[in-house]
This record gives structure tokens, sequence and C-alpha cells, in this order.
């Protein structure tokens, strides 16, 4: 059994620290108020038998508060004040100097919680481990002076999530969609340097990639390009490749047209291959200043472009973009794993879902991509023209921005953007605040299962949130264009002059900030005891979700700020937000009683259903989380199974706005096994990945990609999303 250490180092559980400290206490305590060796000895055996269940690994301020509530349970009052006196006294000088232990601990690489905060960071090498100890820097001055005490103690009690403070000390923004069009299409500017409009499809590739080098670099969320932006590329390409075969085959009389033609288009697509390889290669070797490859996702939708001869080249792009995912890349050992990045998302609609459509082949192909690779995952246009009007891609892994209402105002070019078309709607050059997470879960146990207390625990919340969200607002209000060029002044956002603030960008729909939530699944289990699969569980479930759409409406209405309700992909919030309530509530079965919380209205991933029920009962969720969400199904390998995977895609189009499929895709480097590593406990009760072939434990040594929120992690996970993966049942 471990400690987490309040630097974040976890340690082996020493008892012998928690009766020394009763001592330390009973020694300063009048002599007729002291407790008996015995008694010290019975509540360090009672604290160690508590920690021994909860399964993981004990925060020392969990301990600390079992020590209190056992002193005042044997009656020793007078001994409990003493100690809380110097627990407290211990955190004053805490919060004189509350960075230098942490900041250590990362140096020294025993930073355990930096380890298994996102799973895709290394706090070991250098740039990452630079990034986690200016964050611990930024969420210092976070805590102790931008944000209120009732927030403060709500985001550590784990009633809502104030996500991100480690970057909220700077003026950044969360995640957008780069209008990567307007740069390629009109110029723009990299490191001060003047970048002209590309005169080759490879040139715009290799363009690309530094531009979404340098957003990573001046945000914290995820940003998405579409391919179709690379698409007209394609023909500049050709025009001039044909100009050389031309020249080339001019001396030869007996070259026809046809042999122009032949030569000129085998040429193109070897240069669309090594553009594509281009893309792939150094997003995934790219590290930005946050320390790892940038989260970027690429956009893969045909009805982007003109119907003709720009669609068929964007389905040649698209083509080779999924061959070469499937093929995946080569790790340390040279053997082909699946990359994280560039998460691909492809797009469904009438003429690729159906045999006879013309563009059916990408459609199979995609299917045999993310049935090796896990992506791309699915858009369905036909839903997302019901439910928001327009088709467009999520920000990242699954924030999307709210139907565009400026341009039906007639606002206007807003953001100045040199491909502005009046009258068009535009979200590309569009972003997100941030986000606020409420704890769906904590307002159930507070409610005690009170129906009216309940709704009123909800408001009380939600108010919270609401405050929350207007400070994350007010700290991008007055920030210049000129903190990030490439974002706000040459076009990957806007083109605002020098000086100009950003604040117009803000309001009218153009941006949006997110209500998160989480846990809905245990909420409605608490209250009716009942999953949100049953009918008196889904009417009550999309009760709870309308109400949060119903406090963004009146926040939206009040602000004309687009506040939208998020489904939180929780990687290690899942974690924090379970120990809080087990702290608070105790364990309380398939509510608090595993080291994780459900993400947004997922259903529990132990509940046993088909993979088509669960979309299905999942769509209705999915709708009344319109700020971002994405449903999963859990599958078997599925490589020798494509007919099944194309009947799922089928059933994505003609039933949920976005959906992907989780399969496993692991390698050992030490045997050389291509399967499923198995996650297992050591003698420690601490899950662990294990290779069922070698017996293999080293991390460092294996290659494991899994779906933790809507994108593809790897091994290094913190205890609760362990566990949540272990416990994942299969869905087909």
């Amino acid at each position: 059994m471990n400690v987490i250490k309040r630097s974040g180092e976890e340690v082996l559980f020493d008892s012998s620290k928690i009766e020394n400290a009763i001592r330390k206490a009973n020694t300063a305590t009048a002599e007729t108020e002291r407790i008996s060796e015995e008694q010290i000895q019975k509540i360090t055996d009672g604290i160690v038998d508590r920690c021994q269940k909860f399964d993981r690994a004990v925060q020392v301020e969990e301990i600390q508060d079992m020590v209190e509530q056992a002193l005042m349970a044997e009656g020793a009052y007078q001994l409990a004040k003493n100690y809380i006196t110097y627990r407290y006294e211990r955190a004053l000088v805490r919060q004189a100097n509350t960075t230098d232990k942490k900041i250590l601990s990362l140096i020294g690489r025993t930073n355990e919680d930096a380890k298994q905060e996102n799973s895709n960071k290394d706090p070991v090498v250098n740039s990452p481990q630079r990034d986690y100890m200016a964050g611990e820097v930024s969420k210092d001055i976070t805590r102790r002076m931008l944000l209120p005490e009732d927030i403060r103690e709500a985001h550590d009690k784990g009633i809502i999530h104030f996500h991100d403070a480690d970057y909220f000390a700077q003026p950044m923004h969360n995640c957008d969609l780069v209008n990567l069009d307007d740069m390629l299409q009109n110029g723009t500017v990299i490191s001060e340097t003047k970048i002209e409009k590309p005169h080759s499809f490879a040139t715009a590739c290799n363009i690309a990639t530094q531009i979404i080098a340098q957003v990573a670099s001046n945000q914290y969320g995820g940003q998405t390009i579409t391919l179709s932006h690379l698409a007209p590329f394609v023909d500049v390409s050709r025009q001039r490749i044909r100009a050389e075969v031309e020249k080339e085959l001019a001396p030869m009389d007996a070259a026809t047209d046809r042999d122009v033609e032949r030569i000129t288009e085998e040429r193109l697509k070897k240069e669309i291959k090594a553009g594509v390889q281009t893309i792939q290669y150094q997003i995934i070797t790219l590290m930005t200043t946050n320390g790892q490859a940038p989260f970027v996702t690429v956009f893969m939708y045909l009805d982007e472009v003109p119907e003709g001869r720009t669609r068929d080249d964007l389905a040649m792009i698209i083509e080779e973009m999924l061959r070469q995912r499937m093929q995946g890349v080569k790790n340390e050992k040279g053997v082909w794993i699946t990359p994280a990045f560039p998460k691909l998302i492809y797009c469904l609609d009438e003429d690729n879902i159906h045999e006879d459509s013309k563009y059916w082949y990408l459609t199979k192909l995609a299917a045999e991509c993310t049935a090796k690779r896990m992506t791309p995952d699915f858009i369905s246009a036909k839903i997302m023209r019901e439910l928001k009007g327009d088709v467009y891609p999520c920000m990242g892994c699954r924030s999307f921005l709210t139907p565009d209402r400026f341009t039906d105002k007639g606002i206007g070019n807003i953001a100045n953007a040199g491909n502005y078309v009046p009258g068009k709607h535009k979200y590309y050059g569009r972003f997100n605040m941030g986000v606020v997470t409420i704890n769906l879960v904590a307002i159930a146990c507070s409610s005690e299962g009170d129906m009216d207390a309940f709704w009123r625990i909800f408001d009380e919340r939600l108010a919270l949130c609401r405050r929350a969200l207007d400070i994350r607002i007010e700290r991008l209000k007055n920030t210049p264009s000129d903190v990030a060029p490439i974002l706000w002044q040459y076009g990957a956002l806007a083109r605002l002059q020098k000086g100009e603030t950003i604040d117009k960008l803000f309001y009218n729909g153009y941006a949006t900030i997110s209500l998160g939530y989480g846990g809905l699944y245990e909420c409605v289990y608490y209250m009716l005891h009942k999953s949100h699969t049953t009918e008196e569980g889904r009417k009550f479930g999309l009760a709870v979700m309308q109400h949060l759409n119903d406090a963004c409406a009146k926040w939206k209405k009040e602000t004309n700020i687009d506040f939208s309700v998020y489904g939180t992909p929780m990687e290690s919030t899942t974690y924090k937000f379970a120990q809080c309530l087990q702290k608070r509530f105790g364990k309380i079965p398939n509510v608090t009683d595993h080291n994780y919380i459900t993400n947004s209205y997922h259903i529990n991933v132990r509940e046993n259903i088909n993979a088509f029920d669960k979309l299905t009962k999942e769509a209705a969720f999915q709708q009344l989380s319109p700020g971002g969400a994405v449903s999963y199904v859990e599958v078997p390998n599925m490589q020798n199974n494509i007919p099944a995977v194309l009947a799922l895609m089928k059933h994505i189009y003609n039933t949920i706005m976005y959906a992907e499929l989780n399969t496993k895709s692991d390698y050992c480097q030490v045997c050389g096994y291509d399967g499923e590593i198995q996650i297992v406990e050591d003698e420690n009760h601490k899950l662990i990945w294990r290779c069922p072939n070698c017996g293999n434990t080293d991390q460092n040594k294996m290659n494991v990609a899994r779906r933790t929120c809507g994108y593809i992690g790897t091994q290094f996970w913190n205890q609760g999303r362990t566990q949540e993966i272990r416990e994942r049942v299969l869905h087909l």
C-alpha cells in the first residue's frame, strides 16, 4: 500500500508515522487528557485497515482526516484539538511556500501525480518537466491570488473542477478550429517570417505542420484542421507537374496527351503520399512548448469542397491519410505501432455511406483503419445537420462550437479573416475560452436522495460554476493580440491589429465557454437505484441534462456569450472526483465504490449492453451535450470482421452525431508480444500493466494504446483511469 504526499511523490505506507504524530500531540496534551499506548495502537490499526480498503494509494490529507475522526470517536477531544492545531500550523508554513517541494519532486522524478496526470506527457523528460514546473507556479498563483476562496474550496473538495489552472495565470484560451485556408491562401507570419501562398501540395503540408506547432504552443487545448483546406493545392501541383512532363516529352513525337496525363497523375500521387507523410510524422515528432506532440485532430469531410475535381483530389488525400495511419508508425524497436496523434475524424454522408455511393471505397478503408488503429472516429453529417444545421468538426477530441449565429445577425467579418464570405456560416477561426466542470455525483450524494434538496443544491452549484466561468472570461478580457500573433494577428483565429484586444471575439456566439459535467450514471443511480438505461432512469437523466442546458441558455441571454454544455473528457479528474466523493460520503455501492466516476452521460463501463443499443440510448443524451460529447463502443479485435464495423458505422450515421470504436493495440518491447497487455494488481494492490507472454511490467518497455476520453493515450494513467479501463465490458 502506498501514500501520495502533498508534493505528489508516492511512497510506501508507514504506519509508524501515524503513531508518532499521535504521540507528539499526546505529549503536548495535559496528562489527564492523554490516551494510552493501547489506544494509540488501536487508532493506528483502524486507520491502516481503512486505508487497505481503498484499493488505491491514499492521500496524506485523507490519513490526517481519519486520525482526527478516530481521536474524536475515542472521546479524546483535547488531544484532537492539539492535533488539529498542529496540522493547521503546518498548513500555514506550507502556504508560505507552496511550490518548492512539488517542483523538487518533479526534478527528482518522483512526482507520481504528474506522471499520471496526462498519459501523453512524460515529466521525466526535460521539456514536459519544465512545463509542469511552470504549471506548479501558475496553479499556486491561481489558488492564492486569482480564485475566490469558495471556488477554490469547491475545487479542492471535488464539488466542481476548475480546469487547466496550470495555464490560467497567462491569458490563454482552450481549443479551436484553425483557419488553415486563410493562412495558406492569403499568407501568414511564423516567427516574424512572412510565409506566402505555397506553390505545391507538398509545401502546403509542410507549412500546415509548422502552423499546427505554433498554434499548440500558444494555447493549452486541442486544435483541429481540415484536409479540405489542403485539397486546392493538389491541382496547383498537378499543373506544375504537367508542365514539367510536357517539357520532358516534347522531343518525343510519339508521346500522347494520355501519356502526359498518366505520368502527371503518377507523380502527383507520389507528392500526395510525401505530403501526407510530412503531416503524420511531423505532428508525431514535433514537440511544442508544453512538452508534448501537438494535440491535433484532422477532419476528413468530402462535402466541404465542391463536387468535381477538387472533391476527387480531397478523396485522394483522405485515402492516403487512412492508408498511412493503418500502417502506423515505427517505435524505437522498429515495430509498427498505433500513434496517439493526429486524431482522425471521418465524416459519413450520402456520397460515402452506401455500397453504391461514389466514395464507398473510402468508407471501407476507414473501417479497416479503425479496426486496426482505433481511428478514425465518425461524425454523422445526417444527424449533425438535424442537431446543428451545419456540419463541422470538434475542436480537439470533443469540444464543439455552437451553431453560427453572428452571421445570421449580420455582424459580418468580426475576425477580419482573409477568406470571409458574406452570408456564409463560419466555423474555422473560432475557439473555446475554457471549462469548469460540475460533479453531478456530489450533488446527488449531498441531497441524501431527497429530490427537492437535489434540485436546490444543483442550482447552488450551477451558480458557483457560473461565477467560475465568469472568472475565466474576465481573465481573457483586455488581452492584446500581441500575446499570440499566430492566433490573433496572422490568421489562425483572426487578423486583428497590433495592440487590439481580442474582447470582441467573445460575443454573439463567435467563441464558446463550457459548462462541463461528469458522473450522470452515478448521479441517477444514487437518486433512483437504477441506471439511466432504464426508462425511469432515462427520464431523470434527461431532466438533469436539460437543467444544465437551461442554465446555459439563461447565462447566454444575460451576457450574449455562448455558454454550452460539455461532456468533460476527464482523464485525471475522474480519479480526483472519486477520491473526494469517498472522503466525503464513504463507499456507496455503484456510486462511490470505484476509483473513477463515469465520463459525461456515458453508460457505465461495467454495464452489459450491445453496441447498437448503447449508441441508440446515448444518442438522446448526446443531443443535450451540444458543447461537446463523443460516444464509444468497446469491441474486440475486428480486423477480420470488417462487415460488422461497417454495420456499426451505418448505425452511427442513422443514430448518433459523433462516435468511435475502442479496440486494443499493444506491443511488448521485451518479448515482441503483439496483443492485449493486461492490467493486474501488484503486491501493494496497485494496478500495473503486465505482458501476458513474458511478464514484463516495465511501463517504459511497452507500447499500450487505449482511448481514454476521446483521444488515444498511453499506459501512464492514474489508478482511477486504469481501473476504469480494466473494468470495461465488450459491447460487441
